[in-house]
């Protein structure tokens, strides 16, 4: 169960990221991250939860808002926005700000707990699935809001580049259009305008930060395409 020493503070914003012990895998196959997302989402949250018992009710809201009857209404009790979020194989990155007093730690225990249950079902697996404590930097301006949005975004790029950091990104255009229109296991689609899995994001905040829509991928194509001095803040980024 990932938990954290550190008192974190009402209403300030955090970049948080939590692995798998011994960087085995978190994510095997779309059911994995699907399932993943949906807990980001159902775990934020004060009051006590059943996932199983949540599955059932989404999809029937689903079926009601497909035949045109009304949203359903989040009856969250919210402990934390999440600004922005990156499934990757085997590790999860998130923004966050805290909203209720032990929100963050709740959140992430929640989280890791509610996965590694499900996860240790299905593969018939024992033991720890998470590294015992997450890790957290404290975000305290504007512009690192900016760059630690974009390092989220752009997290992927070391599945199609593995080793891009060191020699450089080869082919600026294919990682673009990678990011852009082929992974979706995050919030960048969302971002982008492309509706992916918006209920897990408040985004206002950020895309007025940003600039909007077009600030967003212009912050991105001018990280792939110069590799600026983004790559240099290895304080926000948490290797």
């Amino acid at each position: 169960m990932p938990y954290r020493k550190e008192e974190f503070v009402n209403g300030e914003i955090y970049h948080i990221i939590f692995r798998a012990i011994d960087e085995n895998l978190l994510f095997k196959n779309d059911d994995d991250y699907y399932r993943g997302i949906f807990s980001l989402y159902e775990f934020n949250n004060g009051k006590p939860i059943e996932i199983r018992q949540r599955r059932k009710e989404r999809k029937r809201e689903k079926i009601i808002e497909v035949n045109g009857g009304p949203s359903s209404v989040d009856k969250r009790e919210r402990l934390v926005d999440v600004f922005a979020f990156c499934l990757m194989p085997n590790h999860i990155h998130l923004l966050l700000k805290q909203l209720k007093e032990g929100g963050i730690t709740k959140y992430m225990s929640k989280n890791g707990t509610g996965y590694a249950g499900y996860f240790n079902r299905k593969y018939d697996h024992k033991g720890y699935v998470f590294q015992n404590r997450f890790q957290s930097v404290h975000i305290k301006n504007d512009n690192q809001l900016k760059i630690v949005l974009n390092y989220i975004h752009t997290n992927p790029i070391s599945l199609v580049e593995p080793k891009w950091k060191e020699l450089g990104i080869k082919n600026s255009e294919r990682v673009i259009g990678f990011l852009k229109n082929k992974y979706r296991w995050s919030s960048n689609f969302d971002y982008l305008g492309k509706k992916n899995f918006p209920s897990v994001t408040e985004r206002d905040f950020m895309l007025e930060i940003m600039g909007g829509v077009n600030g967003c991928q212009n912050f991105i194509n001018k990280w792939v395409v110069y590799k600026n001095e983004l790559t240099q803040r290895k304080d926000l980024f948490l290797e």
